[in-house]
């Protein structure tokens, strides 16, 4: 019997992660928030999509499959804490509660790590999440990891379409904060979906994993490669901006413990990833 695989989250990470559960013969249903982002999906090979928030037990009264596999790599939609907390937390606990067979795997964040001083961080580092966003992914990290499932925590997501430092500079709108020494941490979307799949074939339960490539990199030496890269000048320096969406932490995230179990980025650093898409 195929593996039946539940996905909530079929936009920019999760689309591709469905494309390749399909070829491996999973049995897709996909889980999305409006009927417009269903219709996107059609033609795709799910079995089914589901729509609805996950966050409200409505919407699980609609699903009457004993999945084998539920994989939660939803976004927040751009909405606030009363949405992260529908879609993290209470999605998580109506996996829990609905699911309770299935394997479990949660796409997180490594904005749960507060650290402002450039150190190293590993997933035994502390998680103190240092603002509201961050808190409630660690609480649903938490409602997760207690039922025994894999949580994921991915590093700045870029790729083909997804470039907003890059294309910043490519507008001439960017600028380096402070004295640019702000570590950034990366990942390609194309390795975050390895990183994933890796962890359905290898992963432990209720394990953290860091999902991000192989070198941090100072936001001045970032900017430095992409204007040589694009043949623009380097971007004047500015005030730090206190919204940035990813707070005021600056700390280089290791990727040890997923290397330790095996899983090899296609993009070791962002200049591979960004040569590989490409200067357009």
């Amino acid at each position: 019997m195929p593996r039946r695989t539940l996905l909530i989250g079929c936009g920019y990470v999760g689309l591709p992660l469905a494309r390749e559960l399909l070829a491996r013969g999973d049995m897709v249903d996909g889980w999305v928030h409006s009927p417009e982002s269903a219709m996107v999906l059609e033609g795709e090979g799910f079995r089914r999509i589901i729509t609805g928030s996950v966050g409200q037990r409505e919407a699980w009264r609609l699903v009457d499959t004993r999945y084998d596999l539920v994989i939660h790599a939803a976004s927040s939609g751009g909405g606030g804490l009363k949405t992260y907390k529908e879609v993290f937390v209470d999605g998580a606990r109506f996996i829990n509660e609905c699911q309770p067979q299935a394997r479990r795997i949660l796409v997180s964040s490594t904005s749960v790590y507060g650290q402002t001083d450039g150190e190293i961080v590993t997933e035994d580092s502390q998680a103190a999440g240092g603002n509201g966003p961050s808190q409630v992914l660690l609480f649903a990290e938490s409602e997760g990891l207690r039922n025994g499932a894999i949580v994921v925590r991915a590093s700045g997501i870029y790729g083909p379409g997804r470039r907003v430092l890059f294309e910043k500079l490519r507008r001439g709108e960017a600028v380096i904060d402070g004295d640019g020494s702000r570590w950034l941490n990366q990942i390609h979307r194309d390795d975050l979906v390895a990183a994933i799949l890796y962890l359905v074939d290898h992963g432990q339960k209720a394990e953290i994993y860091n999902a991000t490539d192989d070198e941090p990199v100072r936001l001045r030496d970032y900017y430095t490669w992409c204007a040589e890269f694009l043949s623009r000048p380097l971007p004047p320096y500015g005030p730090v901006d206190p919204k940035r969406k990813r707070g005021l932490t600056s700390k280089r995230v290791s990727n040890a413990k997923l290397r330790g179990l095996g899983w090899v980025p296609k993009f070791p650093t962002f200049r591979e990833g960004h040569t590989g898409i490409g200067r357009n």
